[in-house]
């Protein structure tokens, strides 16, 4: 198998509904699997093994892994809508949160611009914001975790 048919194989693969796929040929095996809704949220690894001299040796193991860009320690706070993340009221002004910051339920966590209309973020309980997980002025889109934070 030529490694255009490979990436071809993976595309394809990724694309549909299908959680684990083995194709073996002759002196040629690829193994591709997906990780389930209740499994970890990371792609599983996918591995290509060959023998076959059509596949150079540095394109034998190909990974899809993709870091985890969140710690699992303790709760998120994610974006309500499309839009983008401001971390204070103007440029010049201190942020409204700040890792270590405790905070009470209904105090504005940030405000997310959404065609031109500021919104206001509000804490939902009493939390400590452990991380910010998004830069001032970074476009965000639904469900993006904002902050890391700490139930009280």
């Amino acid at each position: 198998m030529k490694f255009e048919e490979i990436k071809e194989l993976i595309e394809i693969f990724g694309e549909s509904t299908l959680s684990q796929l083995k194709i073996k040929e002759k002196d040629f095996s690829i193994e591709l699997g997906k990780a389930g809704v209740d499994s970890a949220p990371a792609a599983m690894p996918v591995e290509v093994k060959t023998e076959s001299a059509e596949a150079p040796k540095a394109m034998q193991t190909v990974s899809t892994e993709e870091p985890t860009a969140v710690s699992a320690a303790g709760e998120l706070i994610t974006s309500p809508m499309v839009g983008t993340f401001y971390a204070a009221p103007s440029p010049d002004s201190p942020p409204f949160v700040q890792a270590g910051d405790t905070v009470r339920k209904g105090q504005t966590l940030c405000i997310l611009e959404a065609m031109k209309i500021m919104n206001e973020l509000e804490a939902e309980y009493d939390c400590k914001i452990l991380e910010v997980l998004v830069q001032d002025g970074e476009p965000v889109e639904y469900d993006k975790p904002l902050f890391r934070v700490e139930k009280i």
